[in-house]
């Protein structure tokens, strides 16, 4: 089952740090004979070794320099690309609001062919309904403290769940039955949204499997995520979004969504479920 992805990220980080404290030995330089190499504070070395403080593009070349590698420079800040990538901060994402983050993932929506996603604690975007997103948002933003622009991100998710109508893509999402009842939004959003969950189903692209609150597991409720075909996994956590793209990783996860699979019912089982939940409104 899948190991911690921020433990994941933690270990991609900590492999670029490893990478350089090797090269500074391998040269026989000294924190502070490296330093001086470099034109910077021998604390800058020691932080960046440690794996404290991320390195920028140049304090890798300048480091493959001072240590006589200038050869590893590009594969280094390759990993170290990958591992920044990996691991970043919601704040840090909705540093200037939603709606550029959902505009920037639109090309990858668009080339996804296949997609598995698994959410255990409010309904996936692509199938959120502009009230349910809007109630949603602002709850994130108010949360993040990151600036309002619910109204224009709401918009731009809708464009980008146009995949859901438009091109050969295919959907395969599991639900926890608790996310039919948790209100991120008001009663007439949510009504709306459960109602557009039943429509959703109808379509031959859509594969929506709700996974029953009393269902016999053998996989226990995980954090969300979304896998775009086999090349890379969006884990969601509270503080940030996990990417991983490692195929050792990605097996794992798609080996538990077969998993989750099999304890979730579809069709008309499913149908009664969603059905209850827009009767609990009431």
């Amino acid at each position: 089952m899948p190991s911690s992805p921020l433990s994941t990220a933690q270990a991609a980080r900590a492999a670029v740090a490893t990478r350089l404290q090797g090269l500074m030995k391998d040269a026989g330089l000294s924190g502070h004979d490296l330093a001086v190499l470099c034109g910077w504070h021998k604390a800058k070395t020691s932080r960046i070794a440690r794996g404290i403080s991320w390195p920028s593009d140049a304090d890798i070349r300048a480091w493959c320099a001072a240590c006589g590698a200038e050869d590893q420079a590009a594969d280094i800040i390759a990993a170290s690309r990958n591992a920044e990538s990996m691991y970043v901060e919601w704040k840090q994402i909705h540093r200037d609001g939603m709606r550029r983050i959902h505009e920037k993932t639109t090309p990858l929506y668009q080339r996804t062919r296949s997609f598995r996603v698994y959410a255990s604690n409010v309904v996936p975007g692509m199938l959120q309904t502009a009230g349910y997103a809007t109630g949603l948002l602002k709850a994130i933003t108010a949360f993040q403290g990151t600036p309002d622009d619910v109204a224009d991100a709401v918009r731009a998710r809708q464009a980008r769940s146009r995949v859901l109508r438009e091109g050969d893509h295919r959907f395969a999402i599991l639900l926890e039955e608790t996310v039919l009842y948790y209100r991120v939004s008001d009663d007439a959003a949510m009504r709306e949204q459960l109602e557009h969950l039943l429509a959703v189903m109808g379509q031959p692209n859509v594969s929506l499997g709700i996974i029953p609150a009393r269902a016999r597991r053998t996989v226990w409720p995980l954090e969300a995520f979304y896998a775009f075909d086999d090349q890379q996994v969006a884990v969601e956590t509270l503080t940030a979004e996990i990417n991983l793209t490692t195929p050792g990783e990605i097996s794992t996860y798609l080996r538990a969504f077969v998993d989750l699979s099999g304890s979730a019912v579809r069709g008309t089982p499913a149908r009664d479920l969603i059905a209850k939940a827009i009767t609990a409104l009431e």
